[in-house]
């Protein structure tokens, strides 16, 4: 697996690989999926269940739903493959879990992805606890969310309102996965992939898992062709046996598409061959891919927002920015004097646009405030001398009350000017009337 996986890569030909690989695949009948009573009930009108291997609902008229059931008899693996549920299907899908008696739930998707909505909240938030689903009579509670750094798992509780019968479903929500893209790492993959292994929710002796995307077949088909995969590599007294083309072509025959991208079928032969190392006896790569993975970081959406940028407005709110920046310095100074000289020396700290030494402290209010608060706290020796002689400085080029700002007019030339405009606009007038 692995020289087939360098060879391939080597080459450069994982598109072609693909290509053969979808052209391999079979076409089977999916009338049901196509039934004028059904449209509303699929995400999209090219991703279909055979009528082989679809979901059958038991409750009301329609049993349709756009799922499918993937059977791996040598591995004695099922799964449940479905598309993301959509706002009139959420009833349906808690129904097809609670029939096919599914402990375990994976989620490979966001609710939004990239501004477009890819799956409707079919499960309730914490500040809701609990959801009630009238079209199918169940009842889902949220218990406990543990969230990890790329990952999340849920407990919940679904209740049969029809019966009062109550399950535990654990829902595992892969939240870094992007569309048509790949995991970040082999590592966080498996480690993700063992979580759920670890549950017990994979075992025979349980229903099918029920795994889904937005589509569910492109991240959905990578999730469980690995895992099979590995599974079929551990049962296997020659694990060098299992082809990863093979077994991919013989799942395509549940259910179509799976894998969209070459990018995600050359994760898969990453993925597996990693795997295959725990497999052969290496039992420390599992902690190594906890450590690899990052899990107890905080989840992107959960990340502190960077540092915001100092203001450029060198007032600091005080005065409201105008459009003629040359009347700046006449506005300032007309404001310190209407503050009086109390204040006068610490409206010049808070606006003097040239950032200050701090300490170490100081920079904690960096990003929070833009500008540093210096009144917060009281100057030491070294800074209030300094600042003394800041003020003294600043004191000598201030000009005094008495003496006019640069560029502005002194009241008797204001008057006299206006005096002027008013005569010459009389003399006119006169004119324009009588000549």
């Amino acid at each position: 697996m692995e020289a087939e996986f360098r060879e391939i890569d080597e080459n450069g030909s994982w598109s072609s690989v693909y290509q053969e690989i979808r052209q391999q695949s079979c076409e089977l009948p999916c009338k049901v999926a196509k039934l004028p009573e059904n449209k509303n009930r699929n995400r999209y009108r090219d991703v279909s269940p055979f009528d082989h291997s679809r979901i059958c609902l038991q409750l009301g008229t329609n049993n349709y739903i756009n799922a499918s059931l993937i059977t791996v008899e040598e591995a004695q693996r099922n799964y449940i493959l479905t598309q993301g549920p959509l706002p009139n299907t959420c009833g349906h899908f808690w129904e097809m879990v609670w029939e096919q008696r599914t402990r375990g739930v994976v989620m490979l998707n966001r609710v939004i992805e990239k501004g477009s909505v890819k799956c409707a909240q079919y499960w309730p938030q914490r500040e809701e606890r609990d959801a009630i689903f009238e079209d199918t009579n169940f009842k889902l509670t949220l218990i406990s969310e543990d969230i990890k750094s790329y990952y999340t798992v849920r407990q919940l509780e679904l209740e049969n309102l029809s019966t009062q019968e109550t399950r535990e479903i654990l829902h595992f929500h892969y939240t870094t996965w992007p569309d048509f893209g790949v995991p970040e790492s082999p590592a966080s993959f498996l480690n993700f992939l063992f979580k759920v292994r670890e549950s017990g929710c994979l075992n025979s002796d349980q229903g099918p898992v029920v795994v889904h995307c937005s589509a569910g077949i492109g991240r959905s088909g990578t999730f469980c062709l690995v895992d099979t995969c590995l599974l079929l590599m551990s049962i296997r007294k020659d694990p060098s046996s299992v082809r990863i083309r093979d077994v991919l072509l013989e799942m395509r025959r549940y259910r179509m598409g799976l894998i969209q991208t070459a990018d995600q079928l050359r994760f898969s032969y990453l993925a597996v061959n990693e795997g295959a190392k725990y497999i052969k006896g290496d039992t420390s790569l599992q902690e190594s891919w906890k450590e690899l993975s990052n899990e107890e970081d905080d989840p992107p959406e959960f990340t502190p927002p960077p540092p915001l940028p100092p203001p450029r407005d060198p007032h600091n709110g005080k005065v409201e920015p105008t459009f003629f920046p040359e009347n700046d310095e006449i506005v300032q100074h007309l404001e310190i004097r209407n503050l009086g000289s109390s204040q006068e020396p610490e409206l010049r700290k808070r606006t003097v646009a040239i950032p200050q030494p701090r300490s170490d402290d100081d920079n904690q209010l960096d990003g929070h405030v833009g500008i540093q608060d210096l009144t917060s706290k009281a100057p030491t020796k070294p800074q209030q001398h300094e600042a003394e002689e800041q003020e003294s400085s600043e004191a000598a080029e201030q000009p005094n009350e008495s003496s006019p700002v640069p560029g502005t007019w002194s009241p008797l030339l204001a008057n006299v000017c206006l005096c002027t405009a008013l005569a010459l606009s009389a003399y006119v007038c006169y004119r324009a009337y009588f000549h």
